[in-house]
């Protein structure tokens, strides 16, 4: 447990990354800039929409990191300690931001965290797709739905499902949803590959 803990770069890496993102939607948390749309339009962004980045990015590295010699001979399940990793990380910044969002009166910081939830299941499925996929697909999804998710000015499309208010329960279940399809496709067994 100690050598996957030290191989994946859990403390060095992650604890960090969780600070900053804590720091980011902290300060942020009321700044926005104008962007151009590519409908015609400008599209108001809230920085602290970029925040999730910070975990994904984070939690994409870690992952990565493995001793393929020693996990095809492992005893211990490493597809369910990354699995585990995984949810605990975005369950932890979910929390910390949904934290944040009741002791700040933000209701956008529990956009950040459901925004988490689902950026991290877009990760994990497009590592199982192509494992350099991991860290751009979240990054491509973010700025996309920056230049063209609204339709009007604050009024974003069914598809930019990061835009959507936070009260809205069938995007918060959507954004589960994805998660859980990342966890279930996401960590492959070193054996199966």
């Amino acid at each position: 447990m100690i050598l996957w803990i030290r191989a994946r770069r859990v403390l060095p890496v992650l604890v960090p990354c969780l600070l900053a993102f804590l720091l980011v939607i902290t300060a942020g948390r009321q700044e926005n800039v104008l962007l151009p749309g590519l409908s015609g339009g400008r599209n108001r962004v809230q920085l602290v929409h970029l925040a999730p980045l910070i975990i994904t990015s984070a939690l994409t590295y870690c992952l990565n990191q493995k001793l393929a010699e020693a996990e095809l001979t492992t005893v211990r399940r490493i597809r369910l300690l990354d699995a585990a990793l995984s949810t605990t990380v975005v369950a932890l910044a979910a929390s910390v931001s949904c934290l944040v969002a009741s002791l700040t009166h933000t209701d956008l910081l529990y956009e950040v965290g459901r925004n988490t939830v689902f950026l991290a299941g877009v990760m994990l499925i497009a590592g199982a797709l192509h494992p350099q996929a991991a860290t751009l697909a979240p990054v491509a999804w973010v700025f996309t739905v920056m230049f063209a998710g609204y339709r009007d000015y604050d009024r974003p499309w069914m598809w930019a499902v990061t835009l959507h208010p936070a009260h809205i329960v069938v995007t918060a279940s959507f954004c589960l949803v994805v998660f859980t399809t990342g966890l279930a496709v996401g960590h492959r067994s070193p054996r199966s590959s």
